[in-house]
């Protein structure tokens, strides 16, 4: 069988895979800020079934643009995470990426505690002026993080959260509950997702910044 490659230029690449996503998708009912986080998922992912099951409540797209341009840090549960986020982006807002899964401390305390490093590092760097927060790995820290929002005055917590883990243990579950809160979110239902799917959620809020400067 043969096969036929496209001839792209490299700066064209990433305009011909959005004008090929939005060609096999055809119609569909978002609003051009979901559908801007939604196309960069399936860019990611290659996943056209996140057309289905990403959801957003309480205003996300807002929230999370206003945290980016208020200067707010992003707070991730893994380094992969953390890693595919465009820090050229973020930091004209002056915001950082924080991610403590890898500090010995955290690791110690998670070992003493009985705890997964990662919900361990989300607590300890929530109070640090976090604005989003993303996890794409761990439903631990996803459950732990809603554990600790729920214990804290609105105006103290961050103005997203973006829970997407995958996995097979608690990782649907989680997003479910995600889904079921009163603040800004966006998750996507069932196991899939991933530190990829993440970033590439916080990238799209972080182009929708750039956009309305």
């Amino acid at each position: 069988m043969s096969v036929i490659l496209q001839t792209v230029k490299p700066e064209r690449i990433e305009a011909e895979s959005f004008r090929i996503i939005e060609g096999e998708i055809g119609g569909h009912g978002f609003d051009p800020a979901t559908w801007a986080v939604v196309r960069r998922v399936i860019h990611a992912s290659g996943d056209f079934s996140f057309a289905e099951n990403l959801r957003c409540g309480n205003d996300a797209m807002a929230a999370g643009v206003n945290a980016i341009r208020a200067g707010k840090n992003i707070l991730t549960d893994v380094n992969m995470t953390a890693t595919g986020i465009s820090k050229n982006l973020l930091t004209q807002w002056g915001g950082r990426v924080l991610c403590g899964v890898a500090d010995p401390a955290v690791a110690a305390r998670a070992r003493a505690e009985g705890r997964t490093r990662s919900e361990v590092a989300i607590r300890e760097l929530l109070p640090e002026n976090i604005g989003i927060v993303a996890i794409g790995n761990a439903p631990t820290a996803l459950l732990r993080l809603m554990e600790l929002l729920g214990e804290l005055p609105p105006e103290r917590r961050p103005e997203l959260v973006i829970g997407v883990p995958v996995g097979f243990v608690n990782a649907a579950e989680s997003k479910e509950l995600l889904a079921q809160q009163d603040y800004p979110f966006i998750t996507c239902l069932g196991r899939k997702g991933g530190s990829p799917v993440a970033a590439a959620i916080v990238n799209a809020l972080l182009r929708l910044a750039a956009e309305k400067k």
